[in-house]
């Protein structure tokens, strides 16, 4: 075990994967200072990552933390009863609840309406000249189909960008914009709950509502007062579910989105051999996801009791941070992981999780990175990079990978 190494002022920020690469060889369990300056354990080896995912002795409930350690998002409790901070039984039956919306066969029924929606926004780009590809593709495309999955009025999406981006990526010299953010969160689910049960629509919000309300609970009852049953919702857990669901749903495959695009752009031959053959686009997502992945760490966990990672024993209650990016550019897994290759076997990569927490939106952000790369290689066919890479600007944060800006010309 090393000393404490503050992962801010360390890098990470700036060069994540020399940060990584570097621990995984000198200390693949390490003692951190974690993103809100509380002390917290770093995993970076592949096998180590993987084993503690599926881990049951490592909860995700964070009333097993210890006083003092990082746990994350500070949420009120309407948004706090969500699956990223439940173990089983609640994470089972919650589950169960809704994975039947974002099974393989439901999401590819979207594929229509995704690709609508793509064409749309590059329809407005015109046919020459210059853009923010994130800001005019990237994130106005997920936001669009989670939002519609949902039943989001369209007048309220650009407000939920703005929320998520002061979360994921919380400004210093701003400390109260976080929670101004989360205030203005919980009056718009508070209020959206509200409409769709005056005025039911065929969307997954009303559905889960009908779940909640049909089970016999009154809609005024708050977290844990009906779980005996296996098909209910308690209120927080239908606002936090649906808070989840949007707001994951929309972060992740912005991120996706822009990083495959850049990356694809960094290494020409790789794009060209994907318009050459476009039909290898499933398959060039599981390496887009493990190359440079949305998501830099899992969802912290708290011991049960005493755990040994890699011989190092973390205590029971302590904060551990399993590193995906680092796993998935692990050499032991992945041979020259530093390498981009569309051409590699990167099944088994870790960007999406694993065990019972793997993501339960995966279906969807593998179809729409899918399909935003496939509009992009047929409509624009001379995109290039506008400037240096070297001046592009990174989202600061320690959870979220993302680029702010992609300048691009086509």
């Amino acid at each position: 075990m090393s000393t404490d190494q503050d992962l801010v002022t360390d890098g990470l920020l700036t060069h994540p994967y020399a940060v990584y690469d570097r621990l995984r060889d000198t200390a693949p369990v390490h003692r951190v200072t974690g993103p809100d300056g509380s002390p917290a354990w770093l995993v970076t080896r592949y096998d180590d990552v993987r084993e503690a995912l599926a881990n049951p002795l490592l909860s995700l409930d964070k009333r097993h933390a210890l006083p003092g350690g990082y746990k994350g998002f500070a949420l009120p409790p309407a948004l706090d009863a969500n699956l990223l901070n439940m173990d089983p039984p609640d994470h089972t039956r919650i589950r169960r609840l809704v994975g039947r919306a974002f099974t393989t066969r439901r999401v590819e029924q979207l594929r229509a309406p995704i690709r609508r929606t793509a064409d749309h926004l590059l329809d407005a780009l015109g046919a020459h000249g210059g853009t923010d590809l994130i800001a005019a593709y990237a994130a106005p495309l997920p936001i669009t189909v989670i939002c519609d999955l949902l039943g989001v009025p369209d007048g309220h999406r650009r407000d939920f960008r703005a929320w998520t981006d002061v979360l994921v990526a919380p400004d210093p010299a701003r400390p109260q914009a976080a929670k101004e953010a989360v205030v203005a969160m919980l009056g718009f689910f508070t209020q959206l709950l509200a409409d769709k049960r005056k005025e039911p629509a065929d969307d997954l919000l009303s559905d889960l509502i009908a779940v909640r309300d049909e089970s016999g609970s009154t809609g005024n009852d708050r977290a844990g007062s009906d779980r005996a049953g296996s098909d209910r919702l308690s209120e927080d857990e239908l606002m936090s579910l649906a808070f989840l669901i949007l707001f994951a749903g929309y972060e992740n495959t912005v991120q996706l989105i822009g990083t495959a695009v850049l990356a694809l752009l960094q290494h020409p031959d790789q794009l060209a051999a994907l318009r050459a053959d476009p039909t290898r686009l499933p398959a060039a997502v599981e390496e887009f996801v493990r190359y440079d992945g949305p998501a830099l760490l899992a969802i912290r966990r708290f011991p049960l009791e005493d755990v040994t990672i890699s011989d190092v024993t973390v205590p029971a209650g302590e904060t551990v941070l399993l590193s995906l990016a680092a796993a998935n550019r692990d050499p032991r897994r992945f041979p020259d992981a530093d390498r981009f290759d569309l051409g590699r076997d990167a099944t088994g990569h870790l960007a999406l999780g694993h065990g019972i927490h793997y993501c339960l939106g995966a279906p969807l952000a593998r179809l729409e990175t899918e399909i935003a790369l496939a509009a992009l290689l047929e409509r624009l066919p001379d995109l290039k990079l506008d400037g240096d890479p070297g001046d592009l600007r990174w989202r600061p944060s320690l959870r979220a990978r993302g680029l702010l800006a992609l300048p691009v010309t086509y």
